[in-house]
């Protein structure tokens, strides 16, 4: 229960800025998950900070701070340029479904006729993890009035703040201006009024979206569309020529003891094993950088 309102850049177009992008060709012919995203350099408007930018763009402030030569607490002017690398792998699909929610990632994936759209989402903190599974879309709201749930309400009273039963449609409403209730765990996909809490690991379950990204989604998907949510900290591709690699925190320590085996087992079932430099996987795995890096062998 939770929600996003962006600076959005003038030179972008809503199909970038929502990340509708254009599905890459894969090199190797068993492995059709295709990668998202691009690098790219854009200017910074008045009042944004690497927060901000990472928010919108679904990176972590501190790798785009390195990622441009800068110190992670830098005060950026307008006008500076940056550059984005914003590439994901896109998990697997399972059949039937045309959403899926990879939680580590914090990122929410749709396809469609033409392509898919990507979008960077908060999802549960670790005491109130977003739960996994299939899911259908239950229902689709407009302008939503918040139920507060008991336990949340309660949350609040142990904090010393005083939550009403309901909060109704406007700027104070967390759930912003769409609501996608999911058939799992009581949770939904909504807006925000707290844009820089998107890519972060803060809600209570629910997934919470930019206010013009979930507006985008929300046109895309039905009652009855299919879903999963799934986690998955580690994530291998090969997309243009190059093997990928994906490597994220473990938000809620259930990934695996060791990484690397679950990496080379996924090389060796997409035939790709010996197309990886071992050594930059391993660096990829101790950054953890959150975004897709190349780890080909040259």
């Amino acid at each position: 229960m939770d929600g996003g309102a962006a600076d959005i850049h003038g030179v972008m177009t809503r199909t970038t800025v929502a990340l509708t992008l254009l599905v890459l060709a894969c090199a190797s012919a068993v492995y059709a998950q295709p990668l998202t995203g691009d690098v790219r350099t854009i200017r910074v408007n008045a009042g944004e900070t690497l927060r901000v930018l990472g928010s919108r763009w679904g990176i972590d402030p501190r790798i785009l701070a390195a990622a441009n030569g800068l110190a992670p607490d830098v005060r950026l002017r307008a006008g500076d340029t940056l550059t984005i690398d914003n590439r994901h792998i896109l998990p697997p699909l399972t059949a039937g479904t045309s959403i899926v929610v990879n939680v580590p990632q914090r990122m929410l994936f749709v396809t469609f006729d033409g392509g898919i759209a990507a979008y960077p989402v908060a999802v549960g903190r670790s005491g109130w993890q977003t739960p996994l599974g299939t899911f259908s879309i239950v229902s689709r709201e407009t302008n939503p009035t918040w139920d507060v749930p008991e336990s949340i309400r309660e949350e609040a009273r142990r904090a010393g703040r005083a939550l009403p039963l309901k909060v109704p449609p406007g700027p104070d409403n967390p759930l912003g201006d769409y609501w996608l209730g999911l058939s799992v765990g009581g949770i939904g996909i909504h807006g925000t009024n707290a844009p820089t809490s998107v890519y972060q690991v803060v809600t209570h379950g629910c997934i919470r979206m930019h206010a013009d990204d979930v507006a985008d989604l929300f046109g895309r998907v039905q009652v009855g569309a299919r879903g999963e949510i799934v986690y998955e900290p580690l994530l291998v591709a090969a997309a243009g020529g190059d093997v990928f690699l994906e490597a994220h925190r473990d938000v809620y320590g259930r990934g695996p003891d060791d990484p690397m085996r679950i990496v080379d087992g996924r090389a060796r079932e997409l035939g790709l094993w010996e197309r990886v430099d071992w050594d930059a996987a391993a660096r990829v795995l101790q950054e953890r950088a959150g975004v897709a890096r190349v780890v080909t062998r040259r």
